[in-house]
């Protein structure tokens, strides 16, 4: 019998886990973010970074650093974009990426080489604890829902912690006092709870003196008291709870994920000495970044056609029946 989050993290980061080999994202893939969808959407974070910068809240000398970057298509959607936009700020700026495993930090590498040459300054982190920064703009797409979660369930005012025995999940009342105190304080009586977040919190505000940090992932700001863990594979999603689902057959070849709690989420970066500035839903941010904006300065610097294909594209990130709501966005200062 295993607990769950030893489970997850198996699933995803232990020896031929999902994600420790390079995965198609997109149409060839498990699944669509929001990078596959527009160039818009860096485009959109790195006008919210020119933006910060000009504000004063953050220097011209510092480093924009993304976590969990994949291939690196964003973080060089952001370098080209400031490139459009600022031309100037690539001579002061250092681009990092901090990635936990070695093929593909060679693989983001060898892409962002190939695409700016030495036209950037460009370092690799393979872990947080490696990073020593006076400022830094932080920017994630998408890891707090990869990050490993308990399983939890009320049962007669006890609650319950998943394990997984024999293919199948199982609840036993939990042991966890960390866990339980959690549940209570967030009101959580039945869902996903990673006990994760506040050790990412504490140990980027400890990483990074001065910093604005940036992060969409699906989710709502209270608990929904549901279950959402599901496992995407070949763009079909089966609930983690569905009868007669194969869980060895998709284990470590599929991706495993859940719906963020954005109130336990900002609670944990409060603890680190982080303030949450903004939480909106995708939506809202991407308008308050400037991508109508950016729209525009397309309209009038491309064809008609080009226009309308780009145009459709970021009405995927828009929309309010799909990832505009579906996604929210958490900005916080410390």
């Amino acid at each position: 019998m295993q607990i769950f989050s030893d489970y997850f993290n198996d699933w995803l980061y232990g020896d031929d886990g999902y994600y420790s080999n390079y995965k198609t994202i997109g149409k060839d893939g498990d699944f669509f973010t929001a990078v596959s969808a527009s160039k818009l959407f860096g485009g959109s974070i790195a006008k919210r970074i020119i933006d910060t910068i000009e504000s004063g809240f953050i220097d011209k000398n510092t480093t924009i650093l993304e976590i969990g970057a994949h291939h690196g298509y964003l973080m060089a959607d952001i370098i080209q974009f400031i490139y459009t936009l600022k031309p100037e700020l690539l001579k002061t700026l250092t681009f990092a990426i901090c990635e936990r495993y070695e093929n593909l930090r060679g693989k983001q590498k060898q892409y962002l080489n190939e695409s700016f040459g030495d036209a950037i300054n460009f370092i690799h982190y393979s872990s947080i604890k490696d990073i020593n920064l006076d400022n830094a703009i932080v920017v994630a797409n998408e890891i707090f829902d990869a990050f490993p979660c308990e399983l939890v369930y009320t049962k007669d005012d006890v609650l319950e912690q998943g394990f997984v025995e024999n293919d199948k999940i199982i609840f036993q009342p939990s042991a966890n006092q960390h866990l339980i105190d959690i549940c209570k304080k967030h009101h959580i009586s039945k869902g996903e709870v990673s006990l994760e977040f506040l050790d990412f919190a504490k140990s980027l505000s400890s990483s990074i003196k001065k910093f604005e940090f940036i992060t969409f992932d699906y989710g709502d700001e209270y608990p929904r008291n549901d279950f959402s863990c599901r496992i995407y594979s070949k763009h079909k999603v089966y609930p983690i709870f569905e009868d007669d689902l194969p869980l060895s057959e998709l284990f470590k070849k599929s991706d495993i994920t859940y719906d963020v709690n954005f109130a336990f989420l900002i609670d944990c970066f409060k603890q680190a000495g982080a303030k949450n500035i903004i939480y909106e839903t995708q939506l809202k941010a991407l308008v308050r970044f400037g991508i109508i904006e950016l729209l525009e300065i397309l309209l009038n610097n491309t064809d008609e056609a080009n226009y309308l294909r780009e145009a459709n594209r970021v009405k995927t990130l828009l929309e309010p029946t799909g990832m505009g709501d579906r996604f929210k966005v958490a900005i916080f200062r410390k």
